[in-house]
């Protein structure tokens, strides 16, 4: 049998070969990250993202588009976030029932294209929409800054995260932390029970639905300011669910930041 010709190492291969050995686990450790970034790459050439809005090619939310979404300005109620009429005082819901967070933000209004961007984020499997969603919050928080050490996103059932596969507030979280360069925390706030869709509940429905829903598991949100992300706030029932959880853990503060609610 003839002998098997083997070409000689490249200058490549002896690097990896002599470098030490922490180095080296580094080094290969890197490559699943280049792998999706390739990945990533070669999708967008076969399938170019499209406005979610328009369909136009190129990116996922187009500037025309962008430009079309109404977000939220001063003057708002300095609890819950609605927009108020003069200047900056609780509005009349939290001064009869002031909600158990700090404070709710939002980005936007629940409509047109920011609502179909959310849908097909949320629904659709879209989790590239993460980034530019992402954006936006980080974009509101250096705009009106929030008393925040970490960052907790509202979670889901674990069944619920199976079946869909991600968490989409752990997603627009990571993008904000990225951003803003605040720690996040994702597993510490739990949800325990599964509960019903909130969507065609009224009010008082929804707070029942998620009542007892949430449970802070240890003690590392203990004594910190934490800041909420969820993608949308409707009553804001689950955001004050989960501000209780926190609360009976004995965290310092909770705000809530969403990217949109009902008007």
């Amino acid at each position: 049998m003839a002998a098997r010709f083997h070409p000689p190492p490249t200058a490549k291969q002896k690097a990896l070969l002599f470098m030490p050995a922490r180095s080296r686990t580094a080094a290969f450790s890197s490559l699943p990250e280049l792998a999706q970034r390739i990945k990533a790459g070669i999708l967008d050439l076969l399938f170019p993202p499209r406005c979610v809005g328009c369909r136009t090619v190129g990116e996922w939310l187009c500037p025309r588009c962008r430009a079309q979404i109404e977000f939220i300005h001063p003057p708002i109620c300095p609890r819950c976030g609605r927009p108020v009429l003069h200047r900056p005082h609780l509005c009349a819901v939290c001064r009869r029932a002031p909600p158990p967070l700090d404070g709710i933000r939002a980005v936007a209004y629940l409509e047109g294209v920011l609502r179909e961007a959310i849908h097909r984020f949320k629904y659709e499997n879209l989790q590239a929409l993460a980034l530019p969603l992402g954006r936006f919050l980080a974009e509101y928080l250096a705009r009106h800054p929030l008393p925040a050490e970490v960052v907790v996103p509202v979670p889901l059932h674990p069944n619920r995260e199976a079946e869909r596969g991600y968490n989409q507030s752990a997603l627009l979280a990571r993008q904000l932390v990225q951003q803003v360069h605040l720690p996040m925390v994702e597993d510490s706030l739990q949800r325990v029970r599964e509960t019903l869709p909130q969507v065609g509940l009224n009010v008082q429905e929804r707070r029942e639905n998620v009542r007892h829903a949430f449970l802070c598991v240890d003690e590392r949100l203990r004594g910190k300011q934490v800041l909420l992300i969820d993608d949308v706030c409707t009553t804001g029932a689950t955001l004050e669910a989960c501000s209780t959880a926190l609360r009976d853990r004995g965290v310092r503060s909770v705000w809530g930041l969403v990217l949109a609610r009902a008007r």
